[in-house]
C-alpha cells in the first residue's frame, strides 16, 4: 500500500513538534504537582477552550473527576464550555467574549487554577477569561501554540507548542494533558506515602 506524502508529512511534523516539546515538558510535571496540591486541598480546576481545544480541556477535566490510570478519589474540575445553557445564555446576553470570563467570576476562588487551551493563543473569549481569573485570584495557565502570543502574555504560566499546523498543536496538547495527569497521580501517591510513613 502506498503512503501518500500528506500522511508522511503529518507524521514528520508531529515527530518534530514532539522533539521540541520534550525540552519544556518539565512544566507538565510542575503543573500536575501543583494541581494535586490545589485539588486535594479543596480547590478546583476550571478549564476552557474553543473547538478542538474545548475537547482537550474536557478530556483533562474528565481524567480528574474520573480517573487517569488507577482508581482514586474524584477531584473538582469543570470544563466551562460544557455547560451549554450557561454559555449560550452568556453569549446571547453579554457577547461571546464573556462566555468564559463570566463563569470564571462565578466559579473561581482564590487559589484555584484556570487552564486555557488555544492553538492560536489569540481567542478573545480566552483572553477575557484570563483577565477575569487573575482578578479573582485564580492562577492562570495557558497551553497554546507557537510563542509569542497574547494568551501566553496574559497568563501566569504558559506551555507553548512549536508546530506549524493546528492539528499537530492539538495532538501535542493531548500529550501534555496526559503528562499532567500522570504527574498529578504521582504527586497524590507521594503524599499518601508520606502520610502513611508518619501515621
Amino acid at each position: 500500500m502506498t503512503v501518500h506524502p500528506p500522511v508522511v508529512d503529518h507524521c514528520d511534523e508531529l515527530r518534530d513538534a514532539l522533539a521540541a516539546f520534550r525540552r519544556s515538558a518539565h512544566i507538565t510535571q510542575r503543573w500536575g504537582e501543583r494541581l494535586a496540591s490545589v485539588l486535594s486541598g479543596g480547590g478546583r480546576l476550571l478549564a476552557a477552550g474553543n473547538g478542538g481545544s474545548a475537547a482537550q480541556a474536557q478530556h483533562l477535566t474528565a481524567e480528574l473527576v474520573g480517573r487517569y490510570r488507577e482508581d482514586r478519589p474524584p477531584f473538582s474540575a469543570i470544563a466551562l464550555h460544557a455547560d451549554t445553557s450557561s454559555t449560550t445564555a452568556i453569549a446571547n446576553d453579554y457577547g461571546v467574549h464573556e462566555v468564559f470570563a463570566r463563569q470564571v467570576r462565578a466559579h473561581g476562588r482564590d487559589g484555584d487554577v484556570l487552564m486555557l487551551l488555544s492553538t492560536s493563543g489569540a481567542s478573545a473569549n480566552l483572553l477575557s477569561a484570563a483577565d477575569a481569573g487573575r482578578a479573582v485570584g485564580v492562577r492562570v495557565w495557558a497551553l497554546t501554540g507557537c510563542e509569542p502570543n497574547p494568551l501566553m502574555a496574559g497568563s501566569d504560566e504558559s506551555l507553548c507548542v512549536a508546530a506549524p499546523g493546528t492539528a499537530t498543536v492539538q495532538e501535542i496538547h493531548l500529550v501534555a494533558v496526559h503528562m499532567i495527569c500522570a504527574a498529578f497521580d504521582a504527586a497524590l501517591d507521594r503524599g499518601a506515602d508520606a502520610r502513611g510513613a508518619h501515621g
